[in-house]
């Protein structure tokens, strides 16, 4: 069953103007390529799904596409929001912009928080390419769900435990199709998740 679209921690929106559109430029670069290769999206109940970040300014503040955007084909700066605070025992976050932030923000920050050399981040979502990649790459426990803290502690076990840092893509398996990957920019974050995704498309055109 897919469990997407919610937002599961205290979101504190302080509505603001939006960002310039020079500053999201990559963003969008990025995202469209993604919506057209259908990892960014909507489920035919009309959730959206699919998000993606850079970080901004101060070390733990980014910038994310906001929640409930993967439905459209097409962002402008007022789908996006900056996060400029967290705290994960609190299960809290605020942001600053014309719309909430995304629901996976919460591991997005703790992302950000662990390794000052992820400067980008995103999350798609594939069936096959998720089921491809299970314990393949590093993945998560089954009974941890997106946008928790539990999920932000998993992330840190596996930087931890399973080289997170240097594989930079991860397998969400409690939470059906979710797959990240991240990098020192958009386009390593990118190349790691595509070159994944060129690969499987490749094996099952044979």
């Amino acid at each position: 069953m897919i469990d997407e679209g919610y937002v599961k921690y205290q979101c504190n929106w302080i509505k603001s103007e939006p960002m310039d559109l020079n500053e999201i430029a990559e963003l969008n670069k990025w995202r469209n390529k993604l919506y057209e290769l259908g990892l960014i999206g909507e489920y035919e109940n009309g959730i959206g799904f699919g998000n993606l970040s850079i970080r901004y300014s101060l070390p733990e503040q980014f910038v994310v596409s906001g929640t409930q955007t993967g439905n459209l084909p097409v962002l402008n700066e007022q789908h996006y929001t900056r996060v400029t605070n967290f705290d994960l025992e609190q299960n809290s976050l605020t942001c600053y912009g014309p719309i909430k932030a995304s629901s996976e923000s919460l591991t997005h920050a703790t992302l950000y928080q662990i390794d000052p050399k992820v400067n980008a981040i995103i999350h798609v979502h594939n069936l096959e390419l998720w089921q491809e990649l299970m314990y393949k790459v590093s993945t998560t426990e089954k009974n941890v769900s997106y946008g928790t803290p539990e999920m932000a502690k998993e992330i840190i076990r596996l930087f931890k435990q399973d080289n997170l840092i240097d594989k930079k893509i991860l397998v969400m398996s409690g939470h059906e199709e979710g797959i990240i990957s991240f990098g020192e920019n958009l386009e390593e974050a990118a190349n790691i998740l595509l070159d994944r995704y060129y690969e499987w498309f490749s094996a099952k055109a044979i």
